[in-house]
């Protein structure tokens, strides 16, 4: 499903949160990078790689960040990216299953994903993976997608997200099925208070989330 829209992947996210991922981006970019400390980072899930560029411009010199994702077509895309902006000697994308990642254990002084934890087939099992590959005192920063608390603001982002969000994610990526499944992941993936007690239960310690835009996403940070 998502090698099939790989090729419009960016340009409706941005679209369809009204360029407001972006902010979210650079808010958990800021719990990452240290600026003068040269980092080790995964990021898992990566995709076309906009989050591992985003840190990739932050981070210290010497940084290396590794982005692993299991659909090729969005790695193709990224790799395209990663070598225009001339980000190439600091990102490395590499097919991998996020749930059964091959890398040895405490590799990574960071951990991130963005957007991409709730189509893990098997959560805990993604966030053990995540906690094994970090090296002890490392940081994990996960950003996804929430449904609102307020019940106002939920009747509209549910409206939006199950009938809006698919037309246009259908009619310009020509697959509607696709921006059908992306909300509906959405809307099944556990509450904030879950996942952190899945996490906790994965390895990670001084366990935090914190609302952004009304809690229509969530940044989770665990430290292992």
């Amino acid at each position: 499903m998502f090698d099939s829209i790989a090729g419009n992947y960016d340009r409706l996210n941005h679209i369809l949160s009204l360029d407001i991922d972006k902010s979210w981006r650079k808010k958990a970019v800021r719990e990452i990078v240290v600026k003068d400390v040269p980092l080790k980072i995964l990021d898992v899930a990566s995709g076309t790689g906009d989050f591992a560029m985003g840190i990739a411009r932050d981070s210290a010199p010497g940084s290396l960040i590794t982005g692993t994702d299991i659909s090729e077509g969005m790695l193709a895309i990224g790799r395209e990216k990663v070598k225009a902006a001339g980000l190439d000697d600091r990102i490395r994308l590499e097919y991998g299953d996020c749930e059964q990642l091959e890398y040895p254990a405490c590799s990574f002084d960071r951990v991130s994903v963005a957007f991409g934890v709730r189509n893990f087939e098997h959560l805990e099992k993604g966030l053990s993976e995540m906690c094994r590959v970090l090296k002890p005192g490392g940081k994990s920063v996960i950003l996804e997608l929430s449904v609102p608390g307020n019940p106002i603001l939920k009747s509209v982002y549910k409206l939006y997200f199950l009938h809006v969000l698919p037309l246009i994610g259908g009619l310009v990526s020509g697959d509607r099925a696709a921006y059908r499944y992306l909300p509906a992941s959405v809307l099944k993936f556990p509450s904030p208070e879950k996942v952190c007690s899945m996490m906790r239960s994965a390895g990670f310690s001084e366990v935090r989330t914190k609302a952004l835009t009304f809690g229509i996403c969530r940044m989770f940070v665990g430290i292992k």
